[in-house]
């Protein structure tokens, strides 16, 4: 029994010290571990600073970074900042080199971290799932900044060859790369040009290559107008020489877009479409909905249905519309031109001419209904004037704090056909002057003439919210009224003069015994073939219009005059 205690208090013994010497052993490993590691920081930290530069062509900077070996390699860096390319196939850039501090670096990102398996293969290189990313900012220099020397047409065999970008991504395989917290700018050598900005919220980019195209998905928001837009597709491989020239394809959803940024307008705004092409000159198409577009001044909803086909600057913001096939309410138009984003003026510190989207636009309206415009520039939904409308206009809206309406400025021509006003008392003067200047009296005043058709044509300009119509043609049966002037969508208001030139003679448009004592007064009143021919002015408003004959100017036209007061 005694032996036996003896034996096992030895092999106690035995295992305390087995153990002892496994912790020790356990812990000179882990300061042998931590010494290699902090050892090998600063090898690895200089590879990856290594690769990056060859692959940039470009200076790199990291502020730190560190190793642990818990459960596999994992890796963490911070302050990581890569300059645009100093030379590279003859471009050059300026503030890289030979000074790099004159210029800001292209991307900078606040951390990465990344996981992968103690397993090594030489010849090889290292498998990693996934780098994370955080705080990634991408500034893009102007195509402007690039500078591209003169290539000689043989190199010499003497020469030092130009040392080839390496095939391998830090001599990683990376699957994906996440990132979470990125913004990119892009900047523009314009002159008052502004630089654009997206905010990434989410970035996925997948089979991660050097030289290779990369697929993505990615979650953006812009502020105008404010919405999401959900994109993926495929990027790469990288230009070093010029990023604005590296090719990008995709699709998008941009949903729930609110138009209200835009002072004068409104709407909830939803589209999806792709795109392809070097960032720099990208070709996109699309359909957007809006199916409660208005001017907020206004009031007035209609729907707003639009195909494009649009050339896009991504490296600046620039959209060249050829052209938007729309459908506002039942009207159908096309629009070309372009949207630029401008800087603003400054002078003395003060804004003098604000900054924002300058639009220019090419308008043709084919397939037109009048009161679709009409109720969209009206505070009342029933529009005073229907008919089939057909308008070429140039478009422009610079920027600026004041409503839509005041800043849009049109100069074009237009023709109304069809035409019939929802005003009762307009167009019962309107038929009664079509029947009189026929000389049909009999009809007149047994009330016909109701659903008489009229017609329009003119040129007009728009600014500060008053139209200007120097030209305006107005004709139904009978008759055809020339007028000049001015129409203010603050109000309704209008401000016209001209001319009514009828067929019938004054006596037949009055009829009867007034109209045979009336007799020697057409000679008076019949001018340039005309069986009538008076001046006339319109104003008032549109809801209330004046209409008169102006008698003081007939002195100035014909020998004699009726009278000289106005009716």
């Amino acid at each position: 029994m005694k032996g036996t205690r003896l034996a096992s208090g030895r092999k106690n013994r035995w295992l305390l010290w087995f153990l002892g010497a496994l912790a020790v052993l356990l812990i000179a490993l882990g300061i042998a571990v931590n010494i290699s590691l902090h050892h090998a920081e600063p090898m690895l930290r200089e590879v990856i600073v290594e690769k990056l530069q060859e692959r940039f062509h470009a200076r790199v900077e990291l502020d730190s970074f560190h190793m642990s070996l818990v459960n596999g390699l994992w890796a963490e860096g911070k302050g990581l900042q890569i300059w645009p390319p100093a030379e590279v196939e003859g471009v050059t850039v300026p503030g890289t080199a030979p000074d790099p501090n004159q210029g800001g670096p292209l991307i900078r990102i606040a951390e990465f971290r990344f996981h992968a398996p103690l397993r090594f293969d030489p010849g090889k290189p290292v498998h990693i799932s996934v780098v994370q990313l955080q705080g990634l900012d991408i500034d893009m220099p102007p195509k402007s900044h690039f500078t591209h020397a003169e290539q000689p047409q043989q190199q010499p065999a003497s020469g030092r060859e130009k040392k080839k970008p390496s095939n391998s991504l830090l001599h990683f395989q990376i699957d994906t790369i996440e990132c979470t917290g990125a913004n990119l700018t892009l900047e523009t050598s314009k002159p008052g040009k502004m630089p654009l900005v997206f905010a990434i919220q989410q970035l996925k980019l997948a089979n991660v290559s050097a030289g290779g195209a990369m697929h993505f998905d990615a979650v953006l928001t812009i502020p105008r107008p404010a919405g999401l837009i959900q994109t993926s597709g495929m990027v790469g491989p990288w230009s070093t020489g010029d990023p604005g020239e590296t090719p990008v394809s995709g699709d998008y959803q941009f949903s729930h877009a609110d138009l209200g940024v835009f002072k004068g307008i409104a709407g909830i705004l939803d589209s999806t479409g792709k795109y392809s092409g070097p960032l720099r000159n990208m070709e996109v198409e699309g359909e957007t909905t809006t199916p409660d577009f208005r001017l907020t001044h206004f009031g007035t909803a209609l729907p707003l249905k639009t195909t494009f086909h649009a050339t896009v600057d991504g490296t600046n913001g620039d959209t060249y519309l050829h052209p938007v096939d729309a459908m506002l309410g039942r009207s159908h138009f096309t629009a070309e031109g372009e949207i630029v984003r401008v800087r603003p003026v400054l002078a003395h510190d003060q804004v003098v001419k604000p900054g924002g989207h300058d639009i220019s636009l090419k308008v043709n309206v084919d397939r037109g209904k009048m009161d679709d415009f009409l109720r969209l520039t009206s505070k009342n939904d029933t529009p005073l004037l229907t008919g089939d409308l057909v308008l070429k206009t140039t478009l422009d809206i610079p920027p600026g704090k004041e409503p839509v309406h005041e800043r849009i400025r049109l100069n074009g021509n237009f023709t109304l056909t069809n035409a019939e006003f929802t005003s009762a008392k307009i167009q019962n003067y309107v038929g009664q002057l079509s029947l009189r200047g026929q000389g049909d009296t009999k009809e007149a005043k047994n009330g016909g003439g109701a659903d008489t058709k009229s017609a329009m044509q003119g040129n007009f300009k728009m600014g500060n919210g008053v139209i200007d119509l120097p030209n305006l043609q107005y004709s139904v049966p009978g008759a055809q009224i020339d007028l000049a002037g001015k129409y203010g969508l603050q109000g309704s208001t209008l401000d016209f003069a001209g001319t009514a030139r009828t067929d019938a003679t004054v006596s037949q448009m009055v009829g009867g015994w007034k109209g045979f004592l009336l007799k020697p007064a057409d000679r008076i009143f019949k001018k340039d073939g005309a069986g009538t021919l008076v001046p006339i002015h319109v104003n008032g408003t549109r809801e209330d219009p004046k209409f008169g004959v102006d008698f003081k100017d007939l002195k100035h036209t014909h020998p004699a005059t009726p009278g000289e007061n106005q009716q």
